[in-house]
């Protein structure tokens, strides 16, 4: 594994990041009534998974805050595609456009879950 130097580097940073602005993209063209319970909601979970990767590199010093860091952010991106279910149901967006988004999404939790099970690549043998 190549010596990662900032959480820009990480491929799940990289890809929550890339999903997130679809969600905003897209979600430009919610109905208003929705503007505080779905829209709102989506872009906030989408968001908060990228926010916390980052603040889960920060203090990757200690092991469990990292693992509870990096275990908030799988609960955030399992959120945002329950939030697309939403979505869809209210056919806001097509099924391909859902199946395209939950896909990624699914990549991202996955992604998260190995760095969970392999945080000591991220913090080191030392346990904190």
């Amino acid at each position: 594994m190549p010596l990662i130097k900032s959480f820009r580097e990480l491929n799940v940073y990289q890809l929550a990041r890339q999903e997130t602005q679809k969600i905003l993209l897209r979600s430009r063209n919610f109905p208003v009534e929705e503007k505080y319970s779905l829209t709102d909601q989506i872009r906030r979970s989408s968001r908060a998974v990228k926010a916390m990767i980052a603040e889960a590199w920060a203090r990757r010093r200690y092991r469990a805050v990292f693992i509870n860091k990096i275990d908030e952010a799988l609960g955030e991106a399992t959120e945002t595609q329950s939030w697309l279910d939403d979505c869809l149901d209210c056919h806001y967006i097509s099924t391909s456009e859902f199946n395209q988004m939950d896909a990624a999404w699914q990549s991202i939790g996955a992604m998260l879950n190995k760095m969970i099970s392999r945080a000591d690549n991220f913090c080191g043998t030392r346990e904190n």
